[in-house]
């Protein structure tokens, strides 16, 4: 789902980057120290999926896991994410640095969507088939976010990339089942062996401050 250099007109450009740079602000005002160690670890799984691509047609699939990072970190996956395609961009070429307001914006967001969303899921004592069921949706649901939101970057940019857009949707499409898998199989073993890490993640308790 990475945009390349080039692509883009200024306008989309300045309007993306602002936007994904108030999301990343607001997720570094939010991080604690002790989150630190859950951002790392995060950003290296998002930065090693985001590297296994497939080729469909002009456009490449490739995991994501923006919905896991969503569920787990709250407004803190925009830094994230940030980081992890920062370091795509300069060691692989992945995307660019011109477009990486754009391409945060097109994976974090929907991720905070996600955590907004369905972030009951992670209350205590929630039946354990509704749980998976729900982190399955999660899964699903910031993929096909991600491809709208990236066709739709594309549709502002002008018309000639109408197919590209609908390409880059349907390509995922089998992600979309994929990271619902993973994205149930992570938060069901973090639900035994870290439950503290699925609390609400986008406010602060008294103990956090």
């Amino acid at each position: 789902m990475h945009i390349s250099e080039g692509i883009l007109s200024h306008g989309i450009l300045a309007g993306t980057t602002i936007l994904a740079g108030v999301g990343v602000a607001m997720g570094l005002g939010s991080m604690r120290d002790k989150d630190i160690p859950a951002v790392g670890i995060l950003t290296a799984a998002f930065f090693v999926a985001s590297l296994i691509h497939v080729p469909v047609g002009p456009v490449s699939a490739h995991l994501v896991l923006n919905g896991l990072l969503g569920m787990i970190l709250g407004i803190r996956a925009f830094p994230s994410i940030l980081v992890a395609l920062f370091l795509q961009a300069m060691l692989f070429q992945f995307g660019g640095l011109t477009t990486l307001g754009a391409n945060t914006l097109n994976m974090a967001l929907p991720a905070l969507i996600c955590s907004l969303f369905l972030g009951w899921m992670k209350k205590p004592g929630l039946d354990g088939r509704l749980f998976t069921l729900a982190a399955f949706l999660c899964g699903c649901l910031s993929i096909f976010l991600s491809g709208i939101m990236v066709g739709l970057t594309l549709f502002a940019n002008g018309k000639a990339f109408i197919p590209s857009a609908k390409i880059i949707v349907g390509a995922h499409v089998p992600v979309m089942i994929i990271e619902g898998f993973l994205t149930a199989s992570c938060m069901g073993f973090l639900k035994k062996v870290k439950p503290e890490l699925l609390r609400d993640q986008n406010t602060r308790t008294a103990d956090d401050v």
